[in-house]
């Protein structure tokens, strides 16, 4: 269940329920989610890829699209800043 994994990753990524935080555990269930169809999964992968743990903007991007395009408001916001930072606009 996507949605399951997604909540046991945020758990490992803080530390939380008796769980030792483990961000690079928690990133791999994060892309597990993701495969399964988690719209939180991609964008919280796009956020660590973009902006935090392992800096690789072009895969946050990748995950940002596929949340935005299954309707996630926060992903579409993050592509518009993305393209502003990249000087697309008018």
């Amino acid at each position: 269940d996507a949605e399951a994994i997604n909540h046991l990753v945020g758990q490992y990524y803080k530390g939380y329920l008796g769980l030792a935080k483990d961000v690079p555990r928690a990133i791999e269930l994060w892309k597990e989610a993701a495969e399964l169809g988690s719209v939180e999964a991609h964008y919280n992968l796009g956020f660590n890829y973009g902006d935090s743990v392992e800096e690789d903007k072009p895969r946050g991007i990748h995950h940002w699209e596929q949340a935005a395009m299954k309707g996630h408001a926060e992903s579409r916001h993050n592509l518009g800043h993305a393209e502003h930072q990249k000087g697309n606009y008018q």
